[in-house]
Order: structure tokens, then C-alpha cells, then sequence
């Protein structure tokens, strides 16, 4: 299942640089919009602009860049104070993450996660859009927010409790 959600993201991200590649030469060719429509289509409104191009870009970047950072956390790829954990054994290792998890990972989210609900609700009842012709419904892209923190925040949970019964469990200093 990671391997697939990561497969798609790597296909998002060839569509974000294709997304970049149309921008540019269009801009370059002075065309805008790129095509318009006769009814208002979710998301899209009533064109495709250069503005909705760039609006997508950043919608396409955000799901690239936050929805995997649960995975990457699971995986064990992440970022982390390697300098510490370099220099000590196992059982340490458990402790570091777990105490860094706990006085850093949970009252971060604790505090982001009720306001990134709050900005997606105030996107979602006011329906939002693009003052500049760009995309419409940008609720759609805000609730990317909380779904991919709520994921990461998971990752950390499940990853906590993981370092919390090996560090009770005798003999066992496996990383």
C-alpha cells in the first residue's frame, strides 16, 4: 500500500513539472486562457488560465509534500538529529525519539491540527476561490492541511507507542 501511494505521488510530481513546462510556454506564446467552458466546472470555474495553471501547481505541491510526510515518518526515512543518534545505543535511540516525539511531535499538534481544521471549515463554508481566475474550491486543496498532518500526527502515535513498549520490555533494545 506505501509503495503505491508513493508510486502516485511520483506520478503527481511529473504532473506538477508538466503543469510548470504548459505554464511557462504559454505565458511565453501570451495564450489566456487555455480553455474555456460554457458551464462552471468544480474546481475549474469557467477556464483554464494561466492563474488556475499556477493554482494547480501549488495544490499539486502541496499534496506531494504533505500527504507522503505520514509515510515517510512509518518508513523511518525522516529527518532527525543524527549526531545524537550516531553516538549512542539502542535503547537510547528509543528514548531520544520517544522524549523528541512527546515534548516536540504532540503540542505541535495539539496546536496545528484544530487550526488547520478551522481554516479548511472557513474555505469550505465560504466557498472559496481564486480572486485572480484561478482555481475555484480551494477548500478541496485545504483540507489537504489537516488529512496530511492528521496522518503524520498518526505515524507519530502509532510510532511513539512502539518506542514506549520497547523501552518496557526487558532484553529488548531493537531499533
Amino acid at each position: 500500500m506505501t509503495k503505491y501511494a508513493l508510486n502516485i505521488l511520483a506520478v503527481l510530481l511529473l504532473v506538477l513539472m508538466l503543469a510548470i513546462a504548459l505554464q511557462v510556454l504559454c505565458s511565453a506564446l501570451a495564450i489566456n486562457p487555455l480553455l474555456e467552458f460554457s458551464t462552471s466546472l468544480v474546481l475549474l470555474g469557467n477556464a483554464i488560465t494561466l492563474n488556475s495553471l499556477l493554482d494547480f501547481q501549488w495544490h499539486i505541491l502541496v499534496i506531494v509534500g504533505l500527504l507522503p510526510a505520514g509515510l515517510v515518518w512509518k518508513e523511518d526515512k525522516h529527518v532527525r538529529v543524527d549526531f545524537i543518534h550516531s553516538n549512542v545505543g539502542p535503547r537510547l535511540k528509543n528514548w531520544v525519539d520517544t522524549l523528541g516525539n512527546l515534548l516536540f511531535a504532540l503540542p505541535f499538534f495539539v496546536l496545528i491540527l484544530p487550526a488547520s481544521l478551522d481554516f479548511f471549515h472557513r474555505a469550505w463554508l465560504s466557498g472559496e476561490g481564486s480572486r485572480n481566475g484561478g482555481l475555484n474550491d480551494l477548500w478541496l486543496i485545504k483540507l489537504i492541511i489537516p488529512l496530511g498532518l492528521a496522518l503524520l500526527a498518526l505515524a507519530i502515535v502509532r510510532e511513539s507507542l512502539e518506542l514506549l513498549r520497547r523501552s518496557r520490555t526487558p532484553g529488548d533494545s531493537a531499533t
